[in-house]
């Protein structure tokens, strides 16, 4: 294994951090961990130590890296990350960049918001290949977008394609940014568990709170979610008839204004539900759309949670002295 051609990537998100090193385009070595919920400084920190759990992962821990990228939610601005509200401590700007790069000696960082960085992933090496302009939408602990127009990644001024915010429901539930009636409220993953657990303080039980703290779990898994739909759970059901009912409503707005080829959908909870979900979000736009007999292809992900990371590892090449072609 040759030092010059690693590099490394990170895929940040709401509750946990994945790492990968990889030669050429081939991955080598990849880490998990849990997102600290204690500041940004901690961040930094689970970020390296992941990094470095995946050099050890290649065999070569002694080995280095000619470059990391990382994608994370919120905006990232010239090396600092802000407006990140599922990440306490990280709605102020914060030199994340820096502090990983500090962390790993001095290695050259860059960080790209993750949905960004997840479109990049699924434009060059995913489900969004065969398009010219598509939409990317990955839904995890809130719900992100990325648009690729005529082959080009449209990032606006700065907040493009925040798909997660477009309101659905102008009088529904309270969204994490402060909002009301945003999609990420309904679809994402700490909407779908605040929602529960305001039905549990309302005196309803759902198996989305049981077993998650049956499990000794502060946070909700996509895999209690799963859990609680294969067992008939009446109160996960409707939460996810809700969640498929608004990216219906906010995908086909999008896609009226947008007319994209493509809208591939990702990210944990995606992934977890799997096609059929997607289809489901797919039949639900049809009939909303200007023009339905133009309806774009609704896909599911290629690279699942490598997605992110395989977009940060594309950001990391571009960046690195001893560029991948």
């Amino acid at each position: 294994m040759s030092d010059t051609s690693l590099t490394a990537a990170v895929d940040l998100g709401g509750t946990k951090i994945l790492a990968v090193i990889a030669e050429g385009h081939e991955v080598v070595g990849r880490a998990k961990a849990t997102t600290p919920r204690t500041g940004p400084d901690h961040v930094a920190d689970a970020i390296a130590a992941s990094l470095q759990a995946a050099l050890t992962g290649t065999g070569e821990p002694d080995a280095t890296v000619g470059a990391i990228g990382i994608g994370a939610p919120g905006r990232a601005d010239g090396g600092m990350l802000s407006h990140a509200p599922n990440i306490p401590g990280l709605r102020s700007p914060y030199p994340m960049a820096h502090a990983v790069s500090e962390r790993m000696g001095g290695i050259p960082v860059v960080i790209e918001n993750d949905v960004t960085v997840a479109t990049i992933g699924e434009q060059t090496r995913g489900a969004g290949r065969p398009y010219r302009s598509f939409l990317g939408v990955f839904v995890g602990t809130g719900v992100g977008g990325g648009l690729v127009l005529d082959g080009t990644v449209y990032t606006g001024r700065s907040a493009g394609a925040e798909v997660g915010h477009m309101v659905v429901d102008p009088r529904g539930r309270p969204c994490g940014c402060g909002g009301r009636g945003h999609l990420e409220a309904y679809a994402g993953k700490a909407g779908i568990e605040a929602e529960a657990r305001r039905r549990v303080a309302a005196g309803e039980r759902t198996a989305l709170v049981d077993l998650t703290e049956r499990k000794g779990k502060d946070r909700l898994t996509t895999g209690t979610i799963a859990r609680a739909l294969e067992a008939g759970d009446p109160i996960a059901i409707e939460l996810i008839d809700d969640a498929a009912w608004a990216m219906s409503v906010a995908l086909a707005t999008a896609q009226n204004l947008l007319d994209v080829e493509a809208i591939v959908v990702g990210g944990g909870v995606a992934d977890r539900l799997g096609p059929a979900f997607v289809a489901r979000v797919a039949e639900g736009m049809t009939p909303q759309l200007f023009v339905p007999e133009h309806a774009p292809r609704v896909v599911p992900s290629e690279l699942g949670d490598l997605s992110g990371a395989t977009g940060a590892l594309v950001l990391a090449e571009r960046l690195s002295p001893d560029r991948i072609p």
